[in-house]
């Protein structure tokens, strides 16, 4: 018992993203570079959505700003704690926020994979069901299913910190990864592990594999259904209404399991910076640069700062 009240005073060392001694000053401009596009990108695509009423209320749109929202999260609940950590010398995070970050991690990581799943499902019925699109796809189902993944992933979260927070951890406090996650934590601990390993074993790969499925079975579904239509420039524009979203699903989940469903695989570290990292920085670019809806929103936006702006300057 002793030994478990000692973490809660000294926390825990992160080691951090690679062997960076003497590079420290590089990957801090990198990382710092790569996150300031991850607020600037996602930010930009919610502020587009929510200011434009017709992407607002197209399914596919609702859809993204939530996904960016998430990825904004997900991001900020790792690599500010690494930006610190590259110019501290202690690299010491508190026991209470090496748990707190593994949640805020977990329960953005978790709502990314189930809206990635909800966006799959919504391409299925605009493209196999189009006829009921409409009516099923509405304001009200979207908020629902939405509302579903957030709820569900935040409550979700709340398992794996609540076990951790039941371990005793009476060696050594150095995390090898350069933010707290649950087997780096797992092993650390001087208790009985076997409950929480048969959760990460079980439920964690229904978490990650669950999501993952439903989104094979509907692009599979929507593959057969667009390979029945006669026409080929109907079969390319439905390809590439989904090759945005497959790219962004393809990244994610490859990293995901290389991470957490192959535990003998190198280079962990390499494969968290790319889903926490890359993934979030890259979706803006994946989703706007061929799509013409969300350039037009773009110069929409841009057009009534600028008519604001002349107005503010005849004012005065």
């Amino acid at each position: 018992m002793e030994h478990r009240n000692e973490s809660f005073v000294s926390g825990f060392t992160l080691q951090g993203i690679f062997n960076q001694a003497g590079h420290e000053d590089l990957i801090f401009s990198i990382l710092l570079f790569m996150y300031l596009l991850i607020l600037l990108g996602n930010l930009l695509i919610v502020l587009l959505i929510r200011c434009d009423a017709h992407l607002l209320h197209t399914p596919m749109y609702f859809f993204l700003s939530y996904l960016s929202l998430a990825d904004v999260g997900f991001a900020s609940s790792t690599v500010p704690v690494a930006l610190h950590n590259l110019l501290s010398r202690d690299k010491i995070i508190s026991y209470g926020g090496c748990l707190s970050q593994t949640y805020f991690f977990l329960a953005f990581g978790n709502s990314d994979s189930f809206l990635l799943a909800a966006m799959a499902y919504d391409r299925y019925m605009a493209i196999c069901r189009p006829l009921h699109y409409a009516a099923l796809m509405n304001t009200r189902c979207c908020l629902l299913m939405v509302s579903g993944c957030w709820l569900l992933a935040f409550l979700h979260s709340l398992i794996y910190p609540l076990m951790l927070s039941r371990l005793s951890f009476c060696a050594s406090h150095e995390i090898r990864h350069f933010f707290c996650d649950v087997n780096p934590l797992i092993g650390l601990s001087c208790s009985d592990t076997t409950p929480i390993k048969m959760v990460v074993m079980t439920e964690g790969m229904l978490n990650i594999l669950g999501p993952c499925i439903l989104i094979v079975v509907s692009y599979g579904r929507i593959f057969l259904t667009v390979m029945k239509t006669p026409s080929s420039s109907r079969k390319l524009k439905a390809f590439s209404t989904c090759g945005s979203h497959l790219a962004v699903v393809t990244l994610f989940y490859g990293t995901l399991i290389w991470v957490y469903l192959l535990p003998t695989s190198e280079n962990k570290a390499l494969a968290s910076v790319m889903y926490t990292v890359v993934t979030p920085m890259l979706n803006p670019f994946i989703y706007s640069l061929r799509n013409n809806e969300m350039k037009g929103a773009l110069r929409r936006l841009l057009g009534q700062m600028r008519v604001f702006l002349n107005n503010e300057m005849s004012f005065t």
